[in-house]
């Protein structure tokens, strides 16, 4: 705990959005139910961490006093130790070794990659900081499927590796260890038939991924985090084109889709829009990114394309498994924010259960809503896929 009240605000910021984001709970109860016993006043109207004081959010974390919380906001520290080292880094450094201090210097990565790792399930690969395997550019590049499970959380459904130069070390499809609520097929292109005969399990692919990830290795990756989730892995020395590249839209900067760099960077259509995900060759699409980068110096910065995906999917969020007796407008009450609903499939087609879409002006204020769900929000409430995976 002293590791926390000595943090900045920035970390103390991401502890307590990852604690919301998780559905943690300290002896108050979560975020919210804290600033209701903590500022009467102004309660949970002010509920964004980032415009409370550092006391506050101090305070808030102090309520926790469970071992694996407090493993997991360890955890966080140490992604926001792993960024201050980055800018202390003065050796001379490969192309692969730039780009790895690259995505873990980005402002986004103790966010995106404070995994639980410390929870059952999960593996961790060793972080040797003092030998050659940190001088290692062996390279390999991943991307996952995944299902929407009844329970409301995402399994692993395919897996597919490959090395530097672009040969298929792993691919797989996987059974998900869950029942599973949508294959979501127009997007992972996996169908319940196709695993009919499918044996390989999660346990199964994270072997082979320790192999593969051994002495050091490089894993390559577009939105890496979600992936490395799925695969409940936990791997430092990370390459993730989403944050190496920037992407140039109207006025702003955004993260890039992966098939917005395979335009701009790459000079091919990756998928035209409507059609599944190709596994394989996202995982070749993110490795070649990577080569181009270092073989040919491009910029990081890539020019918005005119057939770009609709930028109005950015703010809509997906509400999965309503119930029938529920109305949408309902979800005016559980969501924050300001927003529209949009039923996305009729009632009567979806047996008891329905799914509709909060429309929000900005994708900003989507993502704003969705990172301060609870746990039990998320449970039902689901970010529509923004091709980012």
């Amino acid at each position: 705990m002293e590791k926390i009240e000595n943090a900045s605000k920035e970390v103390l910021v991401d502890i307590v959005k990852l604690a919301q984001k998780q559905g943690m709970k300290g002896e108050n109860g979560g975020w919210k139910d804290f600033l209701k016993l903590y500022d009467t006043k102004v309660g949970v109207s002010l509920s964004d961490p980032a415009r409370r004081s550092p006391e506050a959010l101090i305070a808030f974390l102090k309520t926790f006093t469970n071992v694996d919380d407090l493993k997991f906001f360890e955890k966080v520290l140490e992604k926001h130790d792993s960024v201050n080292q980055m800018e202390k880094k003065t050796d001379k450094m490969s192309p692969e070794q730039e780009l790895v201090y690259k995505t873990v210097g980005h402002p986004q990565y103790a966010m995106n990659y404070s995994f639980p790792s410390h929870e059952e399930g999960w593996m961790v690969t060793k972080s040797r900081k003092k030998n050659k395997a940190m001088r290692c550019n062996t390279m390999v590049a991943v991307d996952c499927e995944m299902v929407l499970c009844e329970d409301g959380t995402d399994a692993l459904v395919r897996v597919c590796v490959v090395d530097r130069d672009l040969n298929v070390k792993l691919d797989e499809l996987v059974k998900p260890d869950r029942a599973v609520a949508d294959y979501r097929t127009h997007i992972t292109g996996v169908a319940a038939k196709d695993l009919e005969q499918v044996t390989c399990s999660l346990q199964d692919v994270q072997v082979s991924m320790m192999k593969l990830l051994a002495r050091g290795t490089i894993l390559v990756g577009h939105s890496l985090n979600n992936d490395l989730q799925a695969l409940k892995v936990d791997h430092t020395r990370v390459i993730d084109t989403s944050l190496v590249f920037k992407y140039w839209s109207g006025s702003n900067f955004r993260r890039p889709s992966l098939n917005d760099l395979c335009k701009s960077v790459l000079g091919y259509e990756l998928r035209k829009e409507g059609e599944p995900h190709d596994c394989l060759e996202d995982a070749r699409a993110a490795m070649k990114l990577v080569l181009a980068k270092i073989e040919t110096g491009v910029d990081d910065t890539a020019p918005a394309q005119h057939n770009d995906v609709n930028e109005t999917d950015g703010t809509k969020l997906l509400c999965h498994r309503i119930p029938i007796s529920i109305p949408g407008e309902k979800l005016l009450e559980v969501i924050p924010g300001d927003f529209t609903i949009e039923v996305k499939t009729s009632k009567k087609a979806g047996g008891d259960k329905y799914s509709a879409f909060a429309v929000f002006k900005t994708k900003q204020e989507a993502d704003q809503a969705f990172e301060s769900f609870d746990v039990e929000q998320v449970k039902v409430c689901k970010q529509l896929l923004l091709l980012l995976a």
